[in-house]
């Protein structure tokens, strides 16, 4: 802290004591008050000028300075200068108080306070960015909120201060009114409790239920806002209208369907999306074939001989695209027809609030969930397209493997197909920026992970960037710089895959003036709500998890708050979602890591069990990763679990649930886990914590107690 903004602190600080140490609160007493009420008067009416300014005064110094006498003196000016002359003082002179304090306490604190929570406090700056104004409204007329607390946490946030000012001047007028108006009795007061007459809590019942009627009529004001330029119809055709028919898409269609809401499926490409064709199940599949030739070349470590294998690529991805054609009847147009799903395929192309086009037809909706998913982003790398570059889009159209690959990027998809391709037979080469990879990850992780693509032959270059890409007589070729230098990597395929980029283009959002937020992504509120609040957003198009379990999640509240939103809304929960890498071993995780916790200010405990313990994992020969999991200091609660192990896709599971429901590692030690399993991994994780937090006194005290049972 700075010396102005100590010598604040001090000056403040001083006040407030000086304030108590002389006891002058004794003067803002309600017996004091009420004794000297008629002498009070008397001033007023023989120097009124000078009374109103003393009185203006000490309102706002003792508003600013937060002095708890804010209740009496609006009494007071009830009882000095009479309803109207007492509001109008009390209103403008709290108003000043407040916006000292806030600003007082921006300037000491709200630097300090958003580095140290800048994780924590992004939502909450975001919903101040949008709708802080209400917020402080909505806390202004209710005067359960103290208003000093108020002042402080707003001067927290980037609210403005003009903002800050008029807003508090308007949401505490009501208030304000009331207790001058009771001042009008002070006389009769002796303590607050006497206000409270059956006509001053009908008052004070109206000031709570203010914010639900302000909410309603801002909420309504909004919405001509938005909706001024465009015509509402005066019937639907439709509940909802889907755009995208991907997990995101599915899953809202196959709720709203489920709920007899009549919902109308657009897709343009695919049943089923990036997951289904060119993602999840595509990248598994080959997996799959590469842990197979991974095992096999393992076999002598089991006692088995046997040749090096013979990889047919061609029939690997026969294999591979059948996989899809029998789990696309799960996706299907047929499948969703029959669940009450209408499945158009076309381009869509919102035309308004309520009103979406395909085919050159108009449908018309209540609501509109918009679901398109994202594509591979291909970075801008000079001569990019004169050479064959592929992404995780357009990797499943080979049929020859490559001799040689270039993977870019060392994120979850650039890890899981560079370890598959190395170990299918093509000499990988995999660059990444980042000084290390799997950057999301905890970091002895991607350190693990690192020197499994090592010892498995592939070359990974780190802290190297893609410069340009060019063909050169030898073939392809992609320039890249790094702290040794610049270097040449040849290849005959160059898979990008540097992160996904939100399909936001195409469709009506920008003639809508629908905005995006940070990384590309349609804006939307905790609802799901986009700038026009029966335009919802949900999956990879709205962030701000890529996964399609967390797509299917979102769906779940984007068509309930489509579809009832006018009764009842559900705020998306993110609290719990895993996140699988599937590569050999997985890498999985729930909640934070240590850096979260770090920025969030969160004291934890980190508790490690390594696998190489667990029999299961000996006798699979997949005795290497460990299980690593943060609890709040103290206590046995989970706040993040990262595993690095055989199947710690599946052992994440328990985490998840352990979390979501608030169980913690005392109630999974306590669990019969079946023997061998790997999930025995996790009782064992929660055994290490139980040990490290066992009492050593009462152990003590024990083993004296067993001595002389021994005699």
């Amino acid at each position: 802290m700075n010396r102005a903004k100590s010598l604040l602190v001090v000056a403040i600080a001083t006040a407030i004591v000086a304030f108590f140490a002389f006891d002058l609160d004794r003067f803002a007493s309600f017996e004091s008050i009420g004794a000297s009420r008629d002498w009070l008067v008397g001033h007023y009416e023989r120097s009124p000028f000078l009374v109103t300014v003393a009185f203006f005064a000490t309102y706002v110094i003792s508003a600013a300075l937060s002095i708890p006498v804010a209740a009496v003196m609006t009494l007071l000016a009830g009882a000095i200068f009479g309803v109207v002359a007492g509001t109008v003082i009390v209103s403008f002179a709290s108003t000043i108080g407040a916006t000292l304090a806030f600003i007082a306490a921006r300037y000491v604190l709200r630097d300090s306070v958003q580095q140290r929570f800048a994780t924590n406090l992004a939502a909450i700056n975001r919903g101040i960015e949008r709708e802080g104004g209400f917020y402080l409204f909505a806390l202004r007329l209710v005067p359960v909120f103290p208003f000093f607390a108020v002042n402080l946490l707003m001067a927290l946030t980037p609210m403005r201060v003009i903002t800050f000012a008029w807003v508090s001047q308007l949401g505490m007028l009501p208030g304000t009114a009331v207790y001058v108006n009771a001042g009008l009795e002070i006389a009769t007061l002796r303590s607050p409790g006497d206000i409270l007459s059956p006509g001053f809590i009908g008052a004070f019942v109206l000031l709570g239920i203010l914010p639900l009627i302000s909410r309603h009529v801002l909420g309504g004001l909004r919405k001509r806002r938005v909706y001024a330029r465009f015509t509402k119809p005066k019937s639907f055709d439709r509940n909802l209208v889907v755009i995208g028919a991907g997990a995101a898409g599915l899953v809202t269609s196959y709720i709203a369907a489920a709920v007899k809401a009549k919902v109308t499926l657009i897709e343009k490409h695919k049943m089923g999306g990036d997951c289904l064709n060119t993602g999840c199940v595509p990248s598994k599949a080959l997996l799959r074939a590469a842990r197979q030739v991974h095992d096999i070349r393992r076999a002598s470590e089991f006692g088995i001989e046997v040749a090096e294998p013979i990889v047919d690529f061609a029939k690997v991805m026969e294999r591979l695209r059948g996989v899809i054609t029998a789990i696309e009847p799960h996706d299907s147009t047929e499948r969703y027809t029959e669940l009450g799903v209408e499945c158009r395929e076309g381009s869509a192309k919102i035309t308004s609030p309520w009103t979406v086009e395909v085919n050159g037809e108009t449908l018309t909706t209540r609501s509109i969930v918009i679901a398109a998913g994202a594509r591979p982003f291909v970075p801008p790398i000079p001569g990019l397209d004169s050479v064959n570059h592929k992404t995780s889009d357009t990797i499943w159209s080979i049929d020859t493997l490559p001799k040689s690959l270039v993977v870019l990027g060392g994120g979850p998809i650039g890890c899981e197909l560079a370890q598959a391709f190395n170990r299918l037979g093509a000499e990988v080469t995999l660059v990444e920026m980042a000084p290390s990879l799997l950057v999301r990850d905890e970091p002895e992780f991607g350190q693990g992970m690192l020197e499994t693509l090592r010892s498995e032959g592939i070359n990974v270059r780190l802290s190297t960037q893609a410069k340009r890409a060019l063909t050169t007589v030898d073939g392809d070729a992609l320039i890249c710089e790094s702290g040794e230098g610049s270097v040449e990597l040849k290849f005959d395929v160059l898979l990008v895959a540097v992160g996904r980029k939100p399909n936001v283009e195409g469709y009506g959002l920008e003639e809508l003036g629908i905005p995006t937020g940070v990384g590309g992504v349609v804006e939307t509120d905790e609802y799901l709500q986009t700038l026009y609040p029966n335009i919802f957003a949900c999956g990879d198009v709205a962030g701000p998890l890529q996964f399609t379990h967390s797509a299917a999640h979102q769906a779940y509240y984007a068509c309930v708050n489509a579809l009832f939103g006018d009764f009842k809304r559900s705020p998306v929960d993110y609290r719990v979602i895993p996140k699988v890498t599937y590569t050999e071993p997985e890498i999985a995780s729930v909640g934070l890591g240590e850096a979260q916790a770090q920025a969030d200010g969160i004291e934890y405990e980190v508790t490690r069990y390594g696998v190489d313990d667990l029999d299961r994992a000996i006798v699979e020969g997949e005795d290497h990763g460990e299980i690593k999991v943060l609890t709040r200091k103290g206590s046995d609660q989970i706040i993040g679990a990262h595993i690095r192990a055989a199947h710690a896709g599946e052992l994440i599971a328990e985490f998840a649930l352990a979390m979501r429901t608030n169980l913690g590692l005392k109630k999974i030690l306590g669990t019969v886990h079946a023997y061998p399993t790997m999930m025995e991994a996790n009782k064992y994780a929660a055994g290490v914590w139980s040990r490290a937090h066992a009492p050593a006194k009462a152990l003590v005290w024990l083993e004296t107690f067993h001595r002389w049972r021994r005699g």
